[in-house]
């Protein structure tokens, strides 16, 4: 395969509960090495750039024996799982005992044997990579002790939850700065001499058997980040940060080896200046959970360098589930945008049919829920509309829009173009709880002088309006709440330009509140200001979400 698409579409999958679910569906244990060819086809047929098979590693007993001796885990275990049994509690994939695939899952053969099914339908791999921490029984922690921060008997007595006994050592707990310990793992010291060559060697192995890696809590690995977090007990922080040392050891081996961090605290440029390909982009997700146009608007305005190297999504294995956050409506809005703007797009296993539990990743098994027919279909449409070279490798923009007298609802409109190739795409959101009107201005200059077809690659529905008033004037449109336009400009045909020249430019422009777009099959002719509004609605009009 060549290389990664500049704005990828990458899906993640919880291995283990995704084979659990296979096999029981099969009536047999399928591991890697045994999906469904069919299983691989729907995969590749999404259109997506890579899986990210999350948790393949081998998973540690000592984590799993503390995780069913945490109340506290095992309650919220349950409330995922009502008829939780032991044998559910397969063990945190963040606790990483060896950086080989769990032989529960098939082991490296079936690892290499999924990569090979996804290579065949030109789709990529990735996988995880846990800098910060380790499980108690990894092998660095009897070889390699000093790897890891230490406490001594006293810290251990007075605070059990943050240090753990193992061997001749007390070892502190990973954890962040800003909340208590995870008590199935043990922190490594980003400060420690050797262990950053053991890294280099650990995430070399992975990129062996992989097309790229998901960086747990990247931002924790920075100096500062750490120094602060650890203080004394890190020693001396070292002239250069870890992923300046860790990136560029692979990126040499394997250049189009792709790093992806989980970053957090606005230190996303940063980590993209440290040399990762991308950053998780929560605060998106956290303004179009919350926010409003004028919100998510500001954080688009952003340079575009670093926008393009962002990852957007509306729900992962560490966020709630998108139909039980979002309103019907507003998921879809959402959605549209998460996988429309610049950067990579994540979707997650289950997202597409509706799950609404959120599983922790201590478990191997999942609840049974119905499928969401409606969103899926929603979903099919939408990941296929952004499967041009345009989404993929091509210019986005953010367009110009402005209101109308006495309206000022055009503020929660927002609009943004793709153009690759010689395809042409405009997407218009209202992301509000009202009607919304706006004039977009559409920045291609050779739209002048015909008439052009405007295609909604969600409704099906065609259009057909003047390119001078969609680069001059800006295109009206008029949407109801949380509906958006889907538009792919087709280019016009001979006689259509000639119908376009033959529009009446003052007209438009002394009248600019009063067109809409509208079905091509009606004439490019002024409509009365009371006119039905346009606009795809994503939902049924019944669902009206409450205020967010």
């Amino acid at each position: 395969m060549n290389g990664w698409p500049s704005h990828p579409v990458i899906f993640e999958i919880n291995t283990w509960v995704w084979l659990n679910d296979l096999g029981r569906s099969c009536g047999r244990p399928v591991t890697l090495a045994t999906v469904p060819a069919k299983e691989w086809d729907t995969l590749a047929g999404l259109g997506i750039d890579a899986v990210w098979l999350m948790g393949v590693w081998e998973r540690s007993p000592a984590g799993r024996q503390i995780a069913l001796g945490d109340r506290g885990l095992m309650a919220d275990c349950r409330r995922a799982l009502s008829d939780l049994a032991p044998a559910d509690v397969v063990g945190s994939p963040y606790c990483v005992r060896r950086y080989v695939v769990d032989e529960h899952l098939g082991g490296p053969h079936g690892l290499a044997a999924a990569r090979q099914a996804l290579r065949e339908r030109g789709v990529r791999l990735m996988l995880d990579f846990v800098p910060n921490h380790v499980a108690p029984d990894h092998p660095w922690v009897r070889d390699h002790p000093e790897y890891f921060i230490h406490g001594g008997r006293d810290d251990l007595a007075a605070d059990p939850g943050a240090f753990l006994e193992v061997g001749r050592h007390v070892f502190a707990r990973g954890r962040d700065p800003y909340f208590p310990p995870w008590t199935d793992v043990l922190q490594l010291n980003a400060f420690a001499p050797g262990l950053r060559e053991a890294a280099v060697e650990a995430v070399a192995s992975i990129a062996e058997q992989c097309d790229g890696i998901r960086c747990d809590m990247a931002m924790l690995l920075l100096n500062a980040v750490f120094g602060r977090t650890w203080g004394l007990r890190a020693g001396d922080g070292p002239g250069v940060d870890y992923w300046r040392e860790v990136i560029p050891a692979i990126k040499c081996r394997w250049p189009d080896f792709l790093f992806v961090a989980e970053a957090y605290w606005d230190l996303e440029w940063e980590l993209q200046q440290q040399g990762f390909d991308y950053c998780y982009d929560k605060r998106l997700y956290d303004r179009l959970a919350h926010g409003d146009a004028e919100g998510i608007e500001r954080h688009l305005l952003a340079d575009a360098a670093y926008q393009e190297r962002l990852v957007r999504f509306i729900e992962n294995h560490d966020e709630p589930r998108a139909a039980a956050t979002f309103p019907p409506p507003r998921a879809r809005a959402a959605a549209v945008v998460a996988l429309t703007v610049a950067g990579a797009r994540l979707l997650h296993e289950g997202q597409i049919e509706g799950r609404r539990v959120r599983l922790p990743v201590f478990l191997g098994r999942r609840p049974d829920e119905p499928v969401d027919a409606d969103l899926a279909a929603f979903y099919r449409r939408l990941v296929r509309a952004t499967g041009h070279h345009a989404f993929r490798n091509g210019r986005w923009r953010l367009c110009e829009r402005s209101g109308l007298p006495d309206n000022a609802t055009s503020r929660h409109i927002l609009a943004w173009c793709w153009e690759g190739r010689d395809e042409r795409f405009l997407i218009v959101a209202n992301l509000s709880d009202g009607a919304a009107q706006a004039r977009v201005r559409v920045p291609w200059d050779d739209l002048r002088g015909r008439a052009w077809q405007l295609v909604d690659a969600l409704s099906g529905e065609r259009f057909e309006r003047s390119g001078d008033e969609m680069r001059d004037v800006g295109l009206y449109v008029a949407l109801e709440s949380w509906c958006v336009h889907f538009l792919h400009l087709a280019r016009p045909s001979a006689s259509a330009g000639a119908d376009a020249n033959r529009a009446t430019p003052s007209d438009q422009v002394s009248r600019p509140s009063v067109t809409e777009l509208r079905p091509a099959e009606r004439s490019l002719q002024h409509v009365d200001e009371d006119a039905s509004l346009g606009g795809h609605e994503l939902a049924p009009r019944k669902h009206h979400p409450d205020g967010v």
